[in-house]
């Protein structure tokens, strides 16, 4: 049977659509806004469709497409609304989790410190999070491999450092 071009992309995002939810909970503070992400990344992903490279996953095209559109997506709203509470970021969703006192408290620490990242640096740890390997992350980010490899060393010592001071005070 003949498939058109939309139930092949229908397709292509209900198999990926956790990597929409993902990159919007990582980068929108409130469920409207995470909305309007999900709508403009999607807009996007179909505006870009035609160009999807075969050489690539499904899955490495969405997310650099949805990072792209969510840092553009974050900047605006950020500069916008001038956002105070940085504790209101969930980039780990841990809610059907259940996790001690201690350690959702932990989690908190480490979801603010990770929210304060720049936006290539928070990319990079929502996709090292998510299991990707330097390779899959270099294609999504569009830095080499030793980039990665540098950036995720560097990023983990500030996460490290900063978790312990802020434990101390």
């Amino acid at each position: 049977m003949y498939r058109n071009k939309t139930d092949n992309f229908l397709d292509v995002i209900e198999n990926n659509k956790g990597i929409l939810y993902k990159v919007a909970n990582s980068y929108c503070r409130n469920i409207e806004d995470r909305k309007d992400l999900v709508q403009e990344i999607i807009l996007q992903l179909w505006k870009s469709y035609d160009n999807y490279n075969e050489a690539f996953k499904y899955s490495t095209w969405m997310y650099r497409i949805s990072l792209n559109v969510a840092i553009s997506f974050y900047r605006k709203e950020n500069s916008r609304k001038r956002i105070s509470n940085p504790l209101t970021t969930d980039i780990l969703n841990f809610s059907d989790i259940e996790i001690s006192e201690e350690k959702e408290t932990d989690l908190g620490i480490l979801n603010q410190i990770i929210s304060e990242l720049n936006d290539l640096n928070k990319a990079v740890m929502l996709l090292y999070l998510e299991e990707k390997n330097y390779k899959e992350i270099s294609e999504i980010i569009g830095i080499t491999e030793t980039n990665v490899a540098t950036k995720i060393g560097r990023i983990k010592s500030k996460l490290k450092k900063e978790f312990t001071q802020f434990k101390n005070q």
